[in-house]
């Protein structure tokens, strides 16, 4: 079983490699799949038209970074990323590349298409629920380090869910602004990628 420890420090024992609690490991599928499943159906439902429709203003900022298609890259790029646990060793599937990661502030060279980004998003799908899955107690404790801080594998998978429902939600509000009535809040992951 998952072990909590709080406000203790973590004996330095290892951890044996046991499974996880199942339901445990079933109630964060259900909703983190929900959260990509939100995602799916709001890029499903964006017309070509605002495909490059700006969520926000960037006065600080290049315009693309607000516009659809990228908030869903930039979305599945991290959401990739942070399945893995790691920047080391990390490499998205073609056509896509690290220079989300870029410190820079470069921009893709073109924009992805639609079609791109939905087969990205049933392969993080995909990734995602094998992941949870594979879960054990050893592995839930895994350190990771990222630029903004350090954390275990289990608490970066509840910051990485929230990041897939935070833009979700943005994108599903501009739909609603721009066209009306958009797919309805996801509760439990579906059972199978779009």
């Amino acid at each position: 079983m998952f072990r909590v420890w709080i406000g203790l420090q973590r004996p330095e024992t290892k951890l044996a490699d046991t499974p996880m609690d199942t339901n445990l490991k079933t109630s964060i599928w259900q909703q983190f799949g929900a959260s990509i499943d939100y995602l799916a159906d709001t890029l499903s439902a964006c017309p070509d038209q605002l495909w490059l429709a700006s969520l926000w203003l960037t006065p600080n900022a290049k315009p693309e970074r607000a516009q659809f298609w990228y908030v869903v890259y930039h979305t599945l790029f991290w959401l990739d990323l942070y399945l893995t646990g790691a920047e080391e060793g990390f490499l998205p599937p073609a056509p896509f590349t690290l220079i989300e990661q870029d410190g820079d502030d470069p921009l893709p060279e073109r924009v992805y298409t639609k079609d791109e980004l939905q087969a990205y998003l049933n392969d993080c799908h995909k990734k995602c629920q094998a992941t949870i899955e594979a879960l054990t107690d050893e592995t839930a404790h895994r350190h990771c380090r990222f630029g903004w801080g350090e954390c275990s594998f289990l608490e970066l998978l509840l910051y990485n869910m929230r990041h897939v429902h935070g833009h979700a939600s943005q994108l599903n509000m501009l739909l609603g602004q721009k066209v009306g009535p958009q797919p309805d809040y996801v509760t439990q992951a579906k059972n199978e990628a779009s």
